[in-house]
């Protein structure tokens, strides 16, 4: 507030705010012919007010709050010196680059008031720290030089949604995704590997009629999954094709085992998720992923594989999914909701951690090659525990309630979309996964090849 302007004459000067209209302000009058402490006490408070108006005033027009800094008055009267704003521009429009400029910090020196703070050769504050994290931070090239976790394309699995009908159907809850026709599949596929996604899960949606408790569905070598691995191996025979192992998409029940009396049957369930498993790897299946949380289901499917003659294919176990509140958008994509109750009989508690790693000893013990912890974001403690934990590598799963939130917030304009998901999938790398899925591998795998 550089100019208190004479704006009743030589009687007086009136505190104005340039170029803002606020009739509700007051105007704050200071008459020369006043005393001066007077005046001195009274323009001092009439900066105060102004200042913290004009904050105010900011605040409210920018849902971001303050994004830059305002002028300061120091020593409104008595003082020649004033804290002049950077020349950065623009307090909530487009910032520019700042005007390079070297102060003067001498002054500084008479008003020193930490014990710990004395004066440079230079002429500049000088604090007692010789070690200073910054300097590793100070410029592009040296941050590129000591980060400590990468994100690449590879590092990222997409999960697509498949049906058996001529036309994609978008979800509404998981905007962005769609159920995708076979051949819209290959198309999805194409365009994800051309951005560098070396691999994708399959996760089908299937008719009602088709349903049943026993899931037979599941292991029909020419259901919609088998149908889709091959076509993709046709086309591209280099894509790791990883198939979903569970039988709540192909249950009337809506749960991921058989259903007798109202219980989840353990063993009779793993039978059919044996069948399933290599009937998935005859169509040409990578990897495997059993998502069904039975007990002892990675055993029994490993060695269901090597009898067959699939040792080669390899197993990412489903080691800590949650019995959470995040997957509700996934059921919506596959109409697969349980019909009763809920999952918590088999799928882990929330509030558990030790159990993680319970379930991770075993899995291992049973032949998998891959650990995976379900949810991501709320669970990045598990991830952490799991593979300070174990030698095989972990894999994060960025669920769709998580990928919905995200979403939501960048269409209403409340985030970043860009910069907060590749932050989200950097924060799974740091936590410890070697993979992530994710319904942004696409579109992240784009920006990280600096496309928009």
């Amino acid at each position: 507030f550089e100019n208190f302007s004479p704006a009743l004459g030589d009687s007086a000067l009136a505190l104005t705010l340039p170029g803002q209209a606020a009739p509700w302000l007051p105007k704050l009058v200071c008459f020369r012919s006043m005393p001066a402490v007077s005046r001195t006490l009274t323009v001092s408070l009439a900066a105060n007010l102004a200042l913290a108006t004009v904050f105010f005033m900011m605040a409210t027009r920018n849902r971001e709050g303050l994004q830059g800094g305002i002028a300061a008055v120091q020593r409104v009267s008595g003082s020649s010196r004033v804290l002049t704003r950077p020349s950065r521009t623009a307090v909530f429009g487009k910032v520019t680059e700042p005007e390079m400029k070297t102060y003067d910090f001498g002054w500084m020196e008479d008003e020193l008031i930490s014990p710990g703070m004395g004066m440079s050769n230079k002429d500049r504050p000088l604090i007692d720290q010789r070690a200073r994290p910054r300097r590793n931070r100070r410029t592009d090239g040296m941050r590129d030089m000591v980060r400590e976790n990468f994100l690449t394309p590879a590092n990222l699995i997409y999960p697509l949604f498949i049906h058996n009908e001529p036309d994609n159907v978008p979800i509404p809850s998981m905007p962005g995704c769609e159920r995708h026709s076979l051949e819209s599949m290959l198309n999805e596929v194409g365009e994800a590997k051309a951005e560098g996604v070396r691999s994708i899960i399959l996760f089908p949606k299937v008719e009602d009629d088709k349903k049943t408790n026993f899931g037979e569905e599941a292991y029909n070598p020419d259901g919609i999954v088998p149908t889709a691995i091959r076509m993709i191996k046709e086309k591209y025979p280099d894509m790791l094709v990883i198939t979903d192992v569970a039988l709540d998409p192909y249950s009337n029940m809506g749960h991921d085992g058989i259903v007798e009396n109202g219980v989840i049957l353990n063993d009779e369930t793993v039978q059919q998720l044996c069948q399933q498993a290599v009937m998935q790897a005859e169509a040409g299946a990578d990897i495997v992923a059993p998502s069904d949380m039975m007990d002892g289901r990675i055993g029994a499917i490993r060695d269901a594989l090597d009898v067959e003659g699939y040792s080669n294919v390899s197993i990412i176990a489903y080691t800590a999914k949650y019995a959470s509140a995040y997957y509700g958008p996934f059921r919506d994509a596959l109409d697969s909701h349980p019909g009763f109750g809920n999952k918590k009989t088999y799928q882990m508690d929330p509030a558990n951690s030790r159990e993680a790693l319970l379930e991770s000893d075993l899995d291992a013990s049973e032949g998998a090659d891959m650990l995976m912890v379900k949810p991501g974001l709320p669970y990045l403690d598990i991830i952490c525990r799991i593979k300070d934990h174990t030698d095989l590598p972990v894999a994060a799963y960025h669920v769709s309630g998580e990928y919905a939130m995200l979403k939501a917030a960048a269409e209403k304009g409340w985030l970043n979309e860009k910069d907060v998901a590749l932050e989200t999938l950097l924060g799974f790398r740091r936590a410890g996964a070697d993979v992530i899925l994710t319904y942004y591998a696409k579109q992240a795998a784009r920006w990280l090849n600096g496309k928009d």
